[in-house]
């Protein structure tokens, strides 16, 4: 770097898993462990939310996280994808590409690149006056992600290198894959800089990336220093000095360095993504990775380990006086109004048969289907043929069962109609995140195929399209007037000083948590592990505040959520 010998250590830090007001408290706290540099991905489902239509304000002003970098004298490795997997909504990949019925993804299609390059140029243009060309902060950026893991498509390869190219980004441009032959091979490019990714054993990954690549530097563009949750899964954890013990070989060994992640933040709204080994797995809300500085940015153990052995390899590193932030217990809150979801209806899409919710053009959310059913038939199992991700199903308006993709809960249902008769069915379907890893990418989310009666397909949909971004902002009545869930409830508090806090939500179900109109995300008490959902204090107000709930299912107990000052992530 300006023609001296330079080593990367950097850490991982996603601006959009943090709220605006926070990155810079989370970028000071990297630099004052010792590190020289931040890596973020950019997420192109976001910053282009319906295509053509682009977005880089608040919480995705790439720009602002950048300049903020620059300030504190970081450097920034930038991995723009398109792909980012990240345990992020489809792998970063916007769900609407999802509309083109014959796009091939990660390969050289050249519907799917001529979406890539509209976001690049885009992206380009707001990144340009940070490139280190031009006096700025970004030292390096990824071509593509992890691409061996996928694919081995050279041509599609050297189709996004050359976005870059004619770019003229003047930057060193790199790939990263794991550590194995058939990984390196398919997914790197000859003139490039070739990273692997791995948690552990050094040494051979490192002695492996030699013999690959024997003539570059040794570098690490994720040291994975703790892990992801599913739901029904516990908590991840992993040792302080094992994780400092694995860092201190590869900075022994020459290698430079990007811990992923540093900071982890949150998947707010609807933003996770899911695995499928076997069964789908969706991702919880928190996105904390047992990380050096925790989901509410606090300085934990593995962050003090891994501080002594980034001094004694880089210097001493600058005490920034950056602690932990305070946290506060407000009490309970008391949600004294609700309305019923289904009394906030959008107008129905109809179709003959079932519609997903990308041909909907929606991206998360729920879609509620409605048919009307006749009789006479015999006792039938109703199924649901291609259920992407869990439906709460209800026949007459009363639930009758539940089924989830993942395979944990499947209730039977039998229907009997005599003849004359007739039955209102509706199924809310909740997209739980689109697949961000592996060969099912193309995640559509909603009935795919449709819903039978023994062997029979039933026909004649409505379509309700429940994005649930927000609550209703009307049409509320006192808590206890007899309305069955699904129910937005909501309830105020007063805040004297703004500071973080924690929403649990013990007795209620499964839903979602708003606080004055922002989606916080996810909470599923019965499947853990997580038990309450991090509210950061920019989001408050001094005055009176909104929290509002969504509950599928119902509560057992008084509606009232507990703003606690201590996490609980299982």
């Amino acid at each position: 770097l300006n023609d001296q010998r330079f080593r990367i250590l950097s850490g991982t830090i996603h601006y959009f898993r943090v709220v605006p007001d926070y990155w810079e408290d989370r970028l000071l706290k990297l630099k004052q462990c010792g590190f020289n540099t931040v890596e973020t991905y950019t997420c192109w489902n976001l910053h282009e939310p319906r295509e053509g239509e682009f977005d880089f304000s608040g919480i995705l002003d790439l720009a602002r996280f950048l300049e903020t970098a620059s300030r504190l004298g970081l450097y920034v490795i930038l991995r723009p994808g398109p792909y980012i997997c990240a345990e992020w909504d489809m792998g970063g990949l916007p769900s609407w590409l999802l509309t083109y019925p014959h796009i091939h993804v990660r390969c050289h299609d050249e519907l799917f690149l001529s979406k890539i390059r509209r976001y690049y140029n885009k992206l380009f243009s707001v990144i340009r006056p940070y490139l280190g060309k031009n006096g700025g902060c970004i030292i390096a950026m990824q071509v593509e992600n992890e691409y061996g893991s996928y694919g081995d498509d050279h041509t599609y390869m050297r189709e996004i290198l050359s976005l870059y190219q004619e770019a003229d980004l003047g930057c060193l441009l790199f790939t990263s894959d794991g550590p194995q032959y058939f990984t390196l091979n398919g997914g790197s490019l000859p003139e490039l800089l070739s990273a692997v990714n791995f948690g552990s054993n050094p040494k051979d990954n490192f002695a492996l990336l030699r013999q690959f690549k024997p003539n570059q530097p040794l570098f690490c563009c994720e040291f994975w220093n703790g892990w992801f949750d599913h739901w029904y899964e516990q908590h991840h954890r992993r040792e302080s000095d094992e994780t400092a013990g694995q860092l201190e070989q590869m900075l022994r060994d020459g290698g430079s360095v990007n811990l992923y992640m540093f900071h982890g933040g949150t998947n707010f709204g609807f933003t996770n993504g899911a695995n499928h080994d076997g069964c789908y797995q969706p991702t919880v809300t928190s996105y904390d990775y047992d990380c050096p500085v925790s989901e509410c940015g606090d300085l934990t153990e593995k962050y003090f380990a891994i501080k002594r052995v980034a001094e004694q390899y880089m210097g001493k590193a600058p005490d920034l006086q950056a602690g932990n932030l305070p946290k506060h217990d407000y009490g309970r809150v008391q949600l004294t109004q609700q309305t019923p979801l289904f009394a906030h209806l959008p107008q129905p899409v109809e179709s003959a048969s079932t519609l997903t919710m990308e041909q909907l053009e929606q991206d998360f959310g729920f879609v509620l289907y409605e048919t009307v059913l006749h009789g006479p038939f015999e006792r039938s199992e109703l199924t649901i043929d291609g259920l992407h991700d869990r439906a709460l199903i209800y026949v007459d308006g009363k639930l009758a069962g539940i089924q989830e993709r993942t395979g944990r809960r499947n209730d039977a249902i039998y229907l009997e109609l005599e003849a004359g008769q007739t039955a209102v069915l509706r199924i809310l379907v909740e997209n739980m995140g689109r697949i961000n890893y592996g060969p099912k990418l193309l995640d559509c989310k909603g009935i795919l195929r449709g819903v039978k009666l023994g062997c029979q397909y039933q026909f004649g949909w409505k379509h309700y399209s429940l994005p649930c971004d927000c609550p209703p902002q009307q049409g509320y009545e006192p808590v206890g007037a007899g309305a069955d869930a699904p129910l937005f409830l909501k309830g105020s508090f007063t805040v004297q000083q703004r500071q973080d806090t924690f929403v649990r939500l013990d007795g209620f179900t499964k839903g979602n948590v708003y606080i004055n109109g922002f989606h916080l995300g996810r909470y599923w008490n019965p499947a853990g592990p997580q038990k309450t959902l991090y509210l950061p204090a920019p989001l408050l107000r001094e005055g009176e505040n909104e929290l509002a709930v969504l509950e599928l299912e119902g509560i057992d107990g008084p509606a009232q959520v507990h703003l606690t000052d201590c996490e609980d992530l299982g």
